[in-house]
């Protein structure tokens, strides 16, 4: 098997600084040329996920967000149908989302930031004013609303 050790890194996932501190730095040689090694602190890309050897999962939520943001302002001034551009965020902006819900710890106030994302997405998918009110996209169609899909449901379903 062929290994570009250009792109390859080194990355040790420890969160104990005293071992870290203790033990030499790890060296791994593949055909004669060293890894480098990433540092703790250094977000990389793992199976879809970017995250730190801290366990640090910040950047995953940021792409995450930014991906909910260009379905938002993707859907901004489109031609489609509101149908066809809410399936559109559905599956561009919350899919991301579902991908990474159940295996990163989500807080409340990150939640409440990625359904403001999805809300203000779903005005423009029907061509609402930002201020219009929000209701009618969180209410179930039992009250009148439209049952968006939103973070929590996700989360939910991915659970």
């Amino acid at each position: 098997m062929q290994i570009n050790v250009k792109k390859t890194y080194l990355f040790v996932i420890d969160n104990d600084k005293k071992r870290r501190e203790q033990g030499p730095a790890l060296l791994l040689t593949i055909n004669g040329e060293t890894l480098h090694a990433m540092n703790l602190d250094d977000a990389c890309r793992y199976l879809g996920y970017w995250g730190t050897g801290n366990g640090d999962m910040r950047a995953t939520k940021e792409v995450v967000r930014q991906k909910i943001i260009a379905a938002r302002d993707l859907i901004k001034c489109h031609s489609l149908t509101p149908e066809l551009a809410t399936e559109l965020l559905t599956r561009k902006g919350m899919g991301v989302f579902g991908f990474s819900a159940s295996l990163i710890e989500w807080s409340e106030s990150e939640l409440n930031d990625v359904k403001r994302l999805c809300v203000q997405a779903y005005k423009n998918a029907w061509h609402l004013p930002q201020s219009a009110a929000s209701a009618l996209f969180i209410f179930p169609k039992t009250r009148t609303g439209k049952e968006s899909t939103l973070p929590m449901a996700v989360l939910t379903q991915e659970l």
